[in-house]
């Protein structure tokens, strides 16, 4: 149950936060939020001043605002909007406290010394924020921040000249009233013992439900990357037919003229005419190439089908027990009943992988982003943390590092298959990812360098994960949605 508009108001007539003084800042999660206000509600002579609780929630089937008359929610360790608020807003006077219109968004209008800020509460179920404005309605900073909607720093918010476009809509018909809440005293206390005795079970509802999008997010991108997967496998699996067209390319190489594009052969290859696959067969050649050269690429793709399907099926097997540990973190999950533990189990996943789980069964939780491109491993650390968590304990001397060049950003790195060296496709692969994870992707093309693990230097006393490189090699990279796109289907999960 989130408040509508009435209710709201009842609220803010029953606080009279005008003239009050904000004392403290509290936020327990990221969509919860406490101010400590101070002061005096009635101009009553012999009254004296108060503090007060002001409880605020975005919780999307709790959108609220009220006083709270229980302890005021903290977190384990500072969280940003928190801190910015601290440095804004405490021991500054509320001038004015009102709700624009119907729209459930309230104003709090705040003054310390010669500044005066806006603080905007939308208390919308589906797009709940929290938002402070200089008076200029440019945004300080969100207590979410919303890209996609211009709610970010240096953004603008200006709900009050979007009231006179909304009065000129047609109305939904739907009429509010303030509802008949069990209990004694004000509509203030009665919401807060609602809501502690019935917030529980609403908030398991929207984390369950978070759980489920998060899960199911990771198994179609995993499905999808099993089914690219075992398309590559059906390939690998014919592969024998690339050492057949070598050896029918090299027993007629004395009548195939020069230049040739096709050969039209019979086959008669004992393998295949035991299993039926006999009669004419057309080979393509390539008509720069002698006979033995062609043979010779044939054989090439076969050994590398053949190498290859051995690494495509580990992955299938990896991917197939990715899928099995997401059922059982859907299903502990889904079985959790305390709202608190589950968001602290649903903090503690990773990309939808109970730890413990992981525990369980011996997996290693994953470091930074892989990607299964073309039978090579590809890791990404997103940050210092995970750069220098992937050059200690993941990459070994001769897997291969890149960086981009002039810009902050990721380590990219390529496992080595012993006896093979990189393909131009993969080490493109590779400089694109660390280009786009990297604060020069918005330039589309970049510099990069390379080299192997073993010629990195840390350097002593240096930030994490700083490294020196030696012998390293230039390339060049444009980026590629299409090259993207294709690499995120092989992004494992």
């Amino acid at each position: 149950m989130s408040l509508n508009w009435k209710e709201i108001n009842l609220v803010l007539q029953e606080l009279k936060l005008e003239g009050m003084q904000i004392q403290k800042v509290y936020q327990s999660t990221y969509d919860v939020l406490a101010l400590q206000v101070y002061g005096k509600r009635l101009e009553t002579a012999g009254q004296t001043a108060e503090a007060h609780l002001i409880l605020i929630s975005l919780s999307p089937l709790a959108c609220r605002i009220h006083e709270t008359f229980r302890a005021a929610p903290k977190s384990e360790k500072p969280l940003r909007f928190a801190e910015f608020l601290k440095s804004r807003i405490v021991n500054g006077r509320i001038e004015e406290a009102v709700q624009l219109g119907d729209n459930r968004i309230v104003r709090i209008t705040l003054r310390r010394g010669e500044n005066c800020l806006f603080l905007y509460i939308r208390l919308w179920s589906n797009a709940a924020n929290v938002i402070v404005t200089g008076e200029d309605g440019i945004i300080l900073d969100a207590m979410k921040r919303l890209p996609k909607r211009g709610e970010t720093g240096g953004g603008v918010y200006r709900p009050e000249l979007q009231l006179e476009a909304e009065k000129a809509r047609p109305g939904t018909g739907k009429v509010y009233e303030v509802r008949e809440l069990p209990g004694e005293g004000s509509f203030n206390s009665r919401v807060d013992e609602w809501y502690a005795e019935h917030g529980g079970r609403l908030s398991l509802e929207e984390l369950r439900e978070e759980a489920k999008r998060n899960i199911g997010k990771n198994r179609n991108r995993l499905e999808a990357a099993l089914l690219k997967l075992r398309e590559k496998e059906a390939d690998y699996a014919g592969g024998e037919r690339f050492r057949e067209y070598g050896d029918l390319i090299l027993s007629n190489s004395a009548s195939i003229p020069a230049e040739a594009v096709w050969l039209e052969t019979e086959n008669c290859a004992a393998e295949t005419a035991a299993m039926n696959r006999g009669g004419t067969i057309r080979i393509e050649l390539d008509p720069r190439k002698s006979p033995a050269k062609n043979a010779e690429a044939y054989y090439e793709k076969y050994r590398k089908a053949k190498s290859g399907l051995g690494d495509i099926r580990k992955e299938i097997s990896s991917g197939e027990r990715e899928l099995e540990l997401l059922a059982e973190a859907e299903e502990r999950l889904l079985g959790e009943t305390n709202p608190l533990r589950l968001e602290a189990l649903l903090k503690k996943t990773h990309r939808g992988i109970l730890p413990d789980a992981a525990k369980k069964t011996g997996r290693k939780v994953p470091v930074g982003l892989s990607f299964a491109d073309g039978g090579w491993l590809i890791l990404v650390g997103r940050d210092a943390a995970e750069n220098d968590e992937l050059l200690r304990r993941h990459v070994k001397g001769n897997d291969l590092w890149l960086h981009v060049r002039d810009w902050a950003g990721s380590y990219v790195f390529i496992k080595n298959k012993a006896g093979k060296t990189v393909p131009l496709e993969i080490l493109l692969d590779a400089g694109s990812l660390a280009l786009f994870y990297s604060k020069g992707r918005n330039n589309g093309r970049g510099d990069l360098y390379y080299t192997q693990v073993k010629y990195l230097r840390r350097v002593k006393n240096g930030p994490k994960g700083l490294v020196i490189p030696a012998q390293e090699k230039n390339l060049s990279v444009i980026l590629d949605e299409g090259r993207l796109k294709r690499l995120e289907g092989t992004r494992i999960v």
